[in-house]
């Protein structure tokens, strides 16, 4: 019988100098804000906004979404690293037992997420004027295919890893020590994320919904943490303990059930301007 199963083991760095190494994951962070920037001008111009704002925008999200992805994986995933080492949760440098270069490993989507916001919230009161959501329903439009690029790297790193198979269907991540396949969740997550970017950039483009204020970013909750909630039945615990709530529902999917009930009253709320 041909075995379904592919050996992963990739080397997380694409070359390394010294203690300073490139790695898969940041090259992925480094393409989606690129494409996600492109992707925006064309929006900006579409909606006769002045492109000088749009190097702002870019500013606004890359700081906004690195400190809320960073600042959300401890506090909602290893909060006693937070309070321990925080030095080594603001910098991409580990100190101990050796100085090392890390990059900014371990990113929660659910903090990027508020993080974003936050960082919009100001962007819109200062250098758009217009209201918050106006600039979520189209930042949102690329945000996702963003995320899809983020899984890859997290695919890359051997991380963020789904539950065995139980059969001879999946990834052998090799790297760390197994035999035996494990559902690609990060996979998974990469595709559905590109399913959402098309439906968005559909709807944007194609429909009259954007003249709706909310409506887009409420749908992107919706499509965005249903598909993390259903992911997560295949992904493996992301840090041992504390991670079973009601119905055996992990952090991650605990997270998304606000935000897709938030999602669904944007919706419905939403009017045109």
């Amino acid at each position: 019988m041909i075995a379904n199963y592919i050996d992963w083991n990739p080397s997380p760095e694409i070359f390394k100098i010294g203690p300073f190494a490139i790695r898969y994951y940041s090259l992925m962070f480094v393409i989606a804000f690129m494409l996600g920037l492109h992707l925006m001008k064309k929006i900006f111009i579409e909606d006769k906004i002045p492109l000088e704002k749009l190097d702002s925008l870019f500013i606004y999200v890359v700081i906004s979404t690195l400190i809320g992805a960073r600042l959300g994986h401890f506090l909602f995933y290893d909060p006693a690293f937070l309070f321990e080492k925080p030095l080594e949760v603001i910098l991409p440098f580990r100190f101990s037992p050796k100085f090392e270069f890390t990059g900014f490993a371990g990113l929660a989507s659910h903090g990027a997420a508020i993080g974003i916001i936050i960082g919009l919230y100001f962007y819109s009161k200062k250098i758009l004027k217009k209201p918050l959501l106006y600039i979520l329903d189209r930042v949102v439009v690329v945000s996702s295919i963003g995320g899809a690029f983020v899984r890859l790297g997290n695919l890359m790193n051997s991380e963020i890893i789904g539950k065995p198979t139980n059969s001879d269907y999946g990834f052998v991540f090799q790297r760390l020590g197994e035999d035996f396949p494990r559902h690609p969740a990060q996979l998974y997550e990469a595709i559905s994320y590109v399913v959402i970017f098309a439906i968005l950039w559909f709807i944007y483009w194609k429909t009259d919904k954007k003249q709706k204020i909310g409506y887009i970013f409420g749908l992107y909750f919706v499509l965005m943490w249903s598909a993390r909630f259903v992911v997560e039945f295949f992904k493996e615990k992301q840090v041992e303990g504390g991670e079973n709530w009601f119905l055996d529902l992990n952090t991650g999917q605990v997270l998304s059930i606000p935000l897709i009930l938030i999602g669904l009253y944007l919706m419905f709320k939403a009017k045109k301007a």
